[in-house]
């Protein structure tokens, strides 16, 4: 055989070995909703409709114990890293507070999952929110280094802010350039049908990974008139009713243990006393329809999937990036026209939208904000606000920037039929964002890379989830958080907590929630951290709190810049 000949046949079998390994491997697609309570999904005891998540969850797996890391941003970095958010440069939002940890921007100490999975051979598309960066390029100050297609991504249409109107997003891009929305446009349902011609255009044999980061269900409380109308007179027996409602069922599920209690009401706010009922339960029926209108699109999404023939080798992931909220956003302000003269105009057709709460619609209307405003059109800007922030995160204490468990726990679903045999069942491993890299570098058959472009990168802090899927043990038994101060960490079924110091967002004094204090709880009989350990076991309080400021000196989340930091971590 001549050498000629030879290499052509060599090329042909690597070829095709090639392909059958890409048959092989998995298409990944990674969905994650903003903004929404542990409680919020049909299949972790909602009421809300959420078919499609729920038959995902019914034919795959549940998992129980999943963590976030509390904050939009940070989450986002932890997710696509594998790392910890102070590793990636993100210890806090998109604003450079001083020191490496808390730059506010993607560092280049880490890779992204489309980095990684790129160089074995998939192709990479996102969707949504990006919210890595705090830049929003000018003539002055082009850069567009850490936007989605500079960190691995082939193709990517959402927001590179972090939160915008549904009608008419904060910072909309198409590939790397800003966009306009056309007439009728809704984002959560363009971040669905974005997905969608992903996996219809797709071409080759390679498998591809598709990140989709939807902004529903943070305010403002946008929403299709169609979906809110679902949900009309569902919530006028309040918040107190909403949460054992689902507290009960989520017993019922076997999804919480009976023997963690239902977290006190917070803030303190009977649904008996509230005032103007309507507009209250208004919100929540908002709420519930942008849940609503992002599994109505996961449900195009799988369609997609099944008439490609691509489900059933398929990974889907789902999850959230916080709890529910405690911001009750546009609520403290109403509404006043400009003065002294000065004259603001609509945006015209052709300018795209910069301010995260515009004075106008585009199409003229004057936004409004304040208590009392009924929320869903797009001349409204309001957040559901505290009360029903507490229903959402049933049956959890505390909300969104704490790490108390109504901060950082999120559903998990995974679902890939021939990865993953198991249907219905939980899954009580103890799990976090950082898990999420890992895995996709497992099922991809992919190499985490030491050095990427020349740059040495941290190594992976979290572990493949794959074991899971069959029910076997996970290598992990420690997690950590940190976020403006507050802090946790978990070994085994213990958990000790701390709260920051005078968070802006707490509206009255919880005592056996002092500032800056440790809090000690069994995860197995109290995930809902009614009951304090500390005092009977100081020994033990000590011994976390050293190995979690060690993990802390590790990754930078200490020491907490100086400079613009309003949250004293208390030592």
């Amino acid at each position: 055989m001549s050498s000629r000949l030879y290499l052509l046949l060599l090329s042909a079998l690597t070829t095709l070995a090639a392909g059958t390994l890409s048959a092989k491997r998995p298409n990944i697609i990674l969905i994650m909703s903003d903004d929404m309570g542990y409680s919020d999904l049909g299949c972790y005891g909602s009421e809300i409709q959420t078919p499609t998540l729920d038959s995902l969850a019914a034919n795959g797996l549940r998992y129980t114990q999943f963590y976030n890391t509390s904050r939009c941003c940070p989450t986002r970095a932890s997710l696509v890293t594998g790392l910890y958010a102070h590793q990636a440069g993100i210890g806090h939002m998109m604003t450079d507070r001083g020191g490496a940890s808390f730059a506010g921007d993607l560092n280049n100490r880490c890779v992204t999952i489309a980095e990684v999975l790129k160089t074995a051979g998939y192709s990479t598309y996102m969707a949504g929110k990006w919210h890595l960066t705090p830049l929003l390029p000018t003539k002055e100050n082009p850069s567009k280094h850490n936007w989605p297609l500079q960190r691995g991504f082939d193709k990517f249409f959402g927001t590179i802010h972090g939160a915008g109107s549904f009608f008419d997003p904060n910072s909309l891009t198409s590939g790397n350039e800003f966009i306009v929305p056309k007439d009728g446009f809704f984002y959560t349902d363009a971040i669905s049908d974005t997905a969608v011609d992903y996996i219809q255009n797709h071409t080759g044999e390679n498998p591809y990974f598709i990140y989709v980061s939807y902004t529903a269900a943070h305010w403002p409380l946008h929403a299709l008139p169609e979906d809110i109308e679902k949900y009309k007179g569902r919530y006028s027996g309040g918040w107190d009713e909403l949460r054992k409602e689902r507290y009960q069922r989520m017993i019922d599920m076997g999804l919480i243990d009976r023997r963690w209690k239902l977290s006190d009401r917070y803030p303190s706010i009977p649904w008996e006393e509230a005032e103007n009922k309507p507009f209250h339960e208004r919100c929540m029926e908002v709420y519930a329809a942008q849940i609503d209108n992002m599994d109505q699109g996961i449900g195009r999404i799988v369609e997609a999937l099944k008439e490609k023939d691509q489900f059933d080798n398929t990974l889907i992931l789902f999850l959230q990036d916080n709890g529910g909220v405690a911001e009750a956003h546009g609520l403290g302000r109403t509404y006043r026209a400009p003065e002294g003269g000065e004259e603001l105009k609509p945006m015209g057709e052709n300018e795209f939208q910069r301010d995260m709460v515009p004075a106008y619609t585009r199409d003229g209307l004057p936004v409004k904000v304040g208590f009392g405003i009924m929320p869903g059109p797009a001349d409204t800007y309001i957040g559901y606000a505290q009360n029903w922030g507490n229903a959402s995160n049933t049956p959890f204490r505390m909300f969104k920037h704490w790490s108390h468990e109504g901060g950082i726990s999120s559903p998990l679903i995974a679902h890939w039929p021939k990865g993953i045999a198991a249907k219905g069942e939980y899954r009580r491993h103890l799990t976090h964002l950082i898990d999420i890299m890992a895995t996709c570098v497992d099922v991809a058959e992919a190499s985490y890379p030491k050095r990427f472009k020349g740059t040495g990168i941290h190594p992976l802090e979290g572990v493949s989830l794959t074991p899971s899927f069959h029910n076997k043990t996970l290598d992990r038994d420690t997690l950590y958080w940190e976020h403006e101060g507050n802090r946790a960490i978990r070994v085994g079924k213990m958990k000790l907590v701390s709260r920051a110091y005078r968070h802006p967002l707490e509206l009255d004094v919880i005592p056996h929630l002092s500032p800056g204090q440790w809090r000690l709880y069994d995860m197995e009989k109290d995930r809902s951290e009614t009951n304090d350990l500390a005092p009977e076991y100081p020994g033990l309080v000590y011994r976390l709190a050293e190995q979690w400021t060690a993990w802390a000196e590790r990754v930078g989340a200490l020491p907490r810049p100086e400079r613009k930091s309003r949250h004293p971590l208390m030592r």
